[in-house]
């Protein structure tokens, strides 16, 4: 088990900057009912459904919402949705994982190839990009449950695959954290036995980790940004993996 990973996965996800709360708790509004549509309604043996509400309330999604979430379920509204997963390629020749739930595969395909094409990114076919990558569990603490050599020991007992710890920050915008990977299969029981030692998680998920880096820069960096924030606005898109590098002095220039 390494102690940091020389690629860190860089990762978009709905309101991860907080610029769009409504959409963060529509995404796990729809996790949630789809995984009580999935197996019964109730999270201490639907495990799936657990996963849904722990990661909602670490980012403080009501309760009632969370409750109103489960019952779309039995009331059939999730019958529609489905779980499809888009490749391609942006500037710069990065490969791109898109995550889609959807109620209409047709206007999903549409839209997400309307944006890959706009902005100079290509759809590629399935696993034509999915083979650059794992796809392992991932389990994030804040860096305040520990030191990393404490979350490396928990992780180690617990059955963890690696840990990536970030260096701390006087940055009151970044959020440094412990991210844990694991085994896709083994998920549910290293979560639950890094709970016993460390607590509730601030997320608990699956992930797609780049076994390798594409280093990228100037303006094929400035396009690539744009294509993942129009891929970031799609109601339908969940979650977005690439395989890119972007430097911090580049980052610091693109975000000015």
């Amino acid at each position: 088990m390494a102690g940091h990973s020389k690629f860190k996965n860089i990762q978009f996800r709905k309101g991860a900057q907080d610029k769009k709360r409504s959409k963060l708790f529509s995404k796990f509004s729809r996790d949630i009912t789809l995984a009580a549509k999935g197996g019964i309604p109730d999270p201490n043996t639907n495990s799936r459904l657990r996963l849904a509400i722990a990661n909602a309330r670490a980012e403080s999604m009501p309760r009632d919402a969370i409750e109103r979430a489960i019952k779309k379920a039995a009331g059939g509204e999730a019958d529609l949705m489905e779980d499809i997963r888009y490749e391609g390629f942006g500037p710069g020749g990065v490969g791109l994982i898109v995550e889609t739930l959807t109620d209409n595969r047709n206007r999903s395909a549409a839209n997400v190839r309307a944006i890959f094409s706009k902005r100079g990114g290509a759809m590629g076919e399935s696993n034509s990009v999915a083979f650059m990558f794992d796809h392992l569990g991932e389990i994030v603490y804040p860096l305040a449950v520990g030191s990393a050599d404490d979350v490396m020991e928990a992780a180690i007992e617990a059955g963890a695959e690696d840990v990536e710890s970030d260096p701390p920050s006087t940055d009151p915008d970044d959020a440094p954290v412990h991210t844990v990977y694991s085994a896709f299969e083994d998920l549910n029981a290293v979560a639950e036995a890094l709970e016993a030692k460390l607590g509730p998680a601030k997320s608990t998920g699956f992930t797609w980790r780049p076994k390798s880096g594409v280093p990228i820069e100037g303006d094929a960096a400035a396009s690539l940004l744009k294509l993942l924030d129009a891929l970031d606005e799609d109601d339908d898109v969940q979650n977005v993996y690439g395989n890119y590098e972007i430097s911090d002095e580049d980052m610091a220039k693109l975000s000015a």
